[in-house]
């Protein structure tokens, strides 16, 4: 009992003595990013197609051993991160041997004082300083130079034990004759200086970035990994190519945060969703100029980058003959949780029930059935709504989001007006979707109070083999039009992934 009771006080007394030999889990370091929206944009989830590389470098990183967190906020200079209190929340949880993964400068060079943003700092890395009545905070301030605020965040980060990284800025998609601009004479060589006086490594990101966005040809980066409209902030693969960048120079100091980088690292990039057209010969690609569906430009206006835009439209069916072909199946098999379905028929709806192509449905919504023989079968055909109903019910089944559009209107212009069907399948088409709850897009009528208001002149072009199908110009107008009600449409919730 004795020798029990000495055991247990040996335990309590000495605890660093673990009795059931077994070991305390190391604890896991920090790797803190500090920046602007080119490390961090918007809430980090990759809103408007735009990511930050702070988003991606966890994956170039032993994760059982570091943790990663992005600090980083748009819109704010070296200057205004630390006058708005980021800087402090971060230097109040660092713990010695956590990295610090510094980039700022895209912000710093904008106006000293003023009403929009106040946010810039005085060139250089020099002591001089610049006293201000801030016209946004109202409140008396003393402006530093953009090497006197990164120089404060790195003694911060030192006195706390931990290590700090300086980046220069990543390059903006600006190109001159074939080369990318540098920045090595202005934030570039300041962020350099700064490092070089403090002893502490830099990373030279933008010459590294740019040298390799240069590889690949101003139209090989815009739309892979800058937008078009958005020359500083990166997609995903651009920011994918900034972490890289980062690791890669990494590797080639003594900097102790290369003992944490995988060896193959594993890249994830957001996964796209995808988004379906289903109609017939107006939507479709039908191999002809001169009858081009408006599914075959509408891509232009999606956000690419993250959405796959799938035309599965076929020329000359009907909701009925394109569910009796397979097509439907067919498609449907490739829907996924996410997806996007756009549904229009109509036009060949309108054909022969029980003669020659058999495409015709029944007139209506309803559950009325007719049965028809061709070529030695027996078929049941179902109202024009039955079919368009079933579309939707197995697209919701698949966890997909159907949309339903009503036809586009022909070229035929009863009594100066453009012909509508609105008491037919446009109606139907609509009722449909009120039915099941889903979006309706009132293509036929959008489309022609634009045709009205260009006149049945200039509308001819548009249709240079018949009164139904477009050619490529009309079809682009068509396109247009599907984008704009889109990007206009909260409540569809696809503004976000169409450019207009």
């Amino acid at each position: 009992m004795k020798i029990l009771k000495l055991l247990v006080l040996t335990c309590l007394s000495f605890t660093f003595i673990n009795c059931n030999n077994e070991q305390p889990a190391a604890k896991k370091i920090t790797v803190y990013t500090v920046g602007d929206s080119t490390v961090k944009n918007g809430q980090g989830k990759g809103d408007g197609g735009l990511w930050g590389w702070g988003d991606f470098i966890n994956q170039f990183l032993d994760t059982t051993k570091v943790t990663v967190k992005n600090h980083a906020l748009g819109g704010t200079s070296s200057r205004t991160y630390q006058n708005l209190g980021l800087w402090d929340s971060v230097h109040k949880k660092l713990n010695k041997g956590d990295y610090v993964l510094i980039q700022f400068g895209h912000n710093d060079n904008g106006p000293v004082n003023d009403t929009i943003r106040a946010r810039g700092t005085i060139k250089g890395i020099g002591d001089e300083t610049e006293e201000i009545d801030n016209l946004i905070t109202k409140e008396h301030e003393i402006v530093h130079s953009y090497g006197w605020y990164i120089r404060k965040i790195v003694t911060d980060a030192k006195a706390q034990g931990a290590i700090p990284i300086i980046m220069s800025p990543i390059p903006r998609n600006k190109w001159e004759n074939g080369t990318i601009p540098r920045n090595n004479q202005s934030y570039g060589l300041w962020a350099k200086q700064i490092a070089e006086q403090e002893g502490i490594t830099f990373i030279d990101l933008n010459n590294c970035m740019a040298s390799k966005l240069e590889t690949f040809g101003e139209t090989g980066v815009t739309g892979t990994y800058f937008y078009k409209r958005d020359h500083t902030h990166t997609a995903a693969k651009g920011a994918v190519l900034a972490a890289s960048c980062i690791i890669e120079d990494l590797k080639t100091t003594d900097n102790s945060l290369k003992e944490y980088v995988v060896d193959a690292p594993k890249i994830i990039l957001p996964k796209k969703f995808n988004m379906f057209l289903i109609g017939d010969s107006t939507m479709a690609n039908n191999g002809n100029d001169k009858a081009t569906g408006w599914g075959v430009p509408f891509p232009k206006y999606v956000d690419t980058m993250r959405v796959n835009v799938i035309n599965k439209a076929r020329g000359g069916r009907s909701t009925r003959t394109f569910t009796r072909e397979g097509l439907w199946d067919a498609a449907k098999n490739e829907f996924k949780p996410g997806d996007v379905v756009f549904l229009q028929f109509g036009h060949n709806d309108a054909g022969k029930i029980d003669k020659a192509k058999y495409r015709g449905s029944l007139h209506g919504i309803g559950e009325d059935t007719q049965v028809v023989e061709r070529d030695s079968l027996t078929e049941t055909v179902h109202s024009f709504g039955w079919y368009l109903t079933k579309m939707i019910e197995d697209t919701k089944a698949k966890g997909a989001k159907p949309i339903v559009l009503s036809l586009t209107p022909r070229n035929e212009w009863p009594k100066g007006k453009v012909e509508r069907r609105a008491d037919s399948y446009v109606l139907w088409s609509k009722q449909v979707a009120e039915k099941e709850n889903v979006p309706f897009i009132d293509l036929n009528d959008s489309i022609a109070v634009q045709y009205e208001l260009l006149g049945k002149a200039k509308v001819k072009p548009f249709f240079p083999q018949d009164h139904t199908h477009t050619g490529i110009e009309g079809a682009d107008f068509t396109a247009k039009i599907v984008a704009k009600i889109l990007k206009n449409s909260k409540p569809i919730g696809l503004r976000d992934y169409i450019f207009f």
